[in-house]
């Protein structure tokens, strides 16, 4: 029977009684919960890259779907790709139902309708090559749901991110991914600790996808885009760090060629 725990009455009562010390000590003990329910997902989390990385070194992409807080966080982790690890807006790609006007604003019934996420899929020209992943704090978005199962039907493969056991987003995936966290400090705010667990599951998906597709070399951002003076800063010293050369030295190497990695190539004249 599936149970709802994400919206089970807070483990803490009479917040509004406690002082300000009291509320974030026990905020800091329900997320200290977090990462031991994410690390019993690994198994699941494991065997979903290991399917994502061969599909996208055929040109496949990741869709992450969700709706309101879910939805924001795939939005979120999608767009730190390109600067973190210098591939295209268009390899990670987050849907939120109601579109991105819904990133800032509520959009009322946006969620509900099942088929309005395959149709957005559709017009990326969704294929076999590529993995969609629906978040989902409760298992229940038809919006996550609908889109599971046409890209399920259709032969893509699909994963969820869920805080429930056994929900109906979970059984519309191939990969089911769940990290039970239990009640949330206020009664029902998924955006806490919910939201921190989907956070996290995101970051682990897409940062060992990159990894494995070359993005990181020992423990650096070799790929990264130089946005801003702290990133060529810090491109310029793992050049320098890398071959031994002098810091403006170094730096004109970097701006030259747009990244670490093509800096350090072309030095060595691979």
């Amino acid at each position: 029977m599936f149970t709802k725990i994400t919206e089970q009455s807070s483990l803490h009562d009479d917040l509004d009684k406690k002082s300000v010390a009291e509320l974030l000590t026990e905020m800091n003990e329900e997320d200290q919960k977090v990462a031991i329910a994410v690390k019993s997902a690994i198994p699941q989390i494991t065997k979903l890259v290991e399917q994502i990385v061969p599909r996208m070194k055929q040109g496949g992409r990741i869709f992450y779907m969700g709706a309101g807080t879910s939805g924001r966080l795939g939005v979120l982790d999608a767009s730190e790709i390109p600067p973190t690890f210098g591939m295209p807006p268009t390899l990670v790609v987050g849907l939120i139902a109601g579109g991105d006007h819904a990133l800032r604003n509520p959009v009322e019934k946006a969620e509900d309708d099942p088929d309005k996420s395959w149709k957005e899929l559709l017009d990326h020209n969704i294929n076999e090559l590529d993995t969609v992943i629906g978040i989902a704090a409760s298992g229940t978005t038809p919006y996550v749901i609908g889109a599971l199962r046409h890209a399920r039907e259709n032969g893509i493969l699909t994963a969820s991110i869920t805080m429930n056991p056994d929900s109906p987003v979970a059984a519309e995936a191939e990969i089911p991914i769940e990290a039970i966290v239990g009640p949330e400090f206020v009664t029902g705010s998924t955006r806490l600790k919910s939201g921190t667990a989907q956070k996290l599951i995101c970051n682990m998906i897409t940062t060992t996808t990159m990894i494995q597709l070359g993005r990181v070399k020992g423990n650096k951002m070799v790929n990264m885009q130089l946005s801003n003076a702290k990133l060529v800063d810090r491109g310029t010293r793992m050049i320098v760090e890398e071959l031994g050369l002098e810091y403006e030295d170094a730096k004109r190497l970097l701006l030259l060629h747009g990244s670490v990695k093509k800096a350090c190539d072309a030095y060595r004249g691979e």
